[in-house]
């Protein structure tokens, strides 16, 4: 499998491919930066479907065949990644195949909509919204911590905390960390978890807990959007799961359109 190969396959859906596609594109394939591998599936040697198989497993383009035979190598594999992620009617195929010698899932989330908004948001952009510099990393840390222990139910300093702390200083040095900071503290935030040329996608949205509630979220999404549009991607994507309706009521009213549903396994 080559990589133009490859890229013409991950372009025949940018947008929901986007987070392979950047993870390609910084690494080149390259084993040692991917942290995984890249599995592909052929007919008469045609790519037609692959699988980004490392800390995560997320189904490209993938075909019911193609997920038979992913599940089926990477059982014999015996890896043991922390998530699946991607297109629910990939990911919910692929699951049912990995359960028996995988499951259960610590956190199954079978219904997460995908969103896009392709335009400034219609809301007033809060303006206290900016890039984090990196001397603002000790007070945007704390934060990051919160936000992913609430949402992904595991503390991300556990077992690998230098990691965690490198990948908020990388984002943060990239200019993809975004932040409302007053008196050294977070009131919200979010990053650019990943990007290419034809979009990005927000990650980690997080607004102080005694703060929520308070209209904060929609008014800081639209800088957000605004000043990502300028700086990074023309499009923005995130996905969300179905039943934080809150959440997705925000995003909503700034404007972003469900075009597609996600699913996520977390193991």
């Amino acid at each position: 499998m080559t990589y133009p190969n490859f890229a013409e396959l991950l372009d025949q859906d940018p947008l929901v491919n986007l987070f392979v596609r950047n993870r390609v594109d910084a690494t080149r394939l390259q084993s040692r930066w991917l942290g995984g591998q890249i599995l592909g599936y052929f007919e008469d040697d045609e790519l037609i479907s692959a699988c980004h198989a490392g800390n995560n497993i997320i189904p490209v383009q993938a075909t019911p065949r193609a997920i038979k035979a992913f599940s089926e190598h990477l059982l014999s594999e015996r890896i043991r990644p922390s998530s699946i992620v991607g297109p629910r009617d990939a990911v919910l195929p692929m699951w049912n195949l990995l359960e028996p010698r995988w499951g259960p899932a610590r956190s199954p989330r079978l219904d997460q909509p995908f969103m896009v908004i392709d335009r400034d948001s219609a809301l007033a952009p809060d303006p206290r919204v900016r890039p984090v510099l990196m001397d603002e990393f000790e007070i945007l840390y704390p934060a990051c911590v919160a936000m992913f222990t609430e949402e992904v139910g595991v503390n991300p300093e556990i077992g690998n905390r230098s990691g965690y702390r490198a990948r908020v200083a990388q984002l943060i040095s990239q200019g993809w960390s975004f932040a409302i900071i007053e008196d050294d503290e977070v009131i919200f935030k979010t990053e650019v978890g990943a990007a290419t040329e034809y979009g990005c996608q927000l990650q980690g949205v997080y607004v102080r807990p005694d703060l929520r509630g308070r209209g904060i979220a929609g008014p800081a999404i639209a800088a957000v959007v605004q000043q990502v549009r300028r700086s990074v991607a023309p499009l923005v994507t995130l996905y969300v799961n179905d039943h934080n309706t809150a959440a997705r009521r925000t995003y909503e009213r700034a404007g972003f359109q469900h075009t597609t549903t996600f699913a996520s396994i977390l193991l």
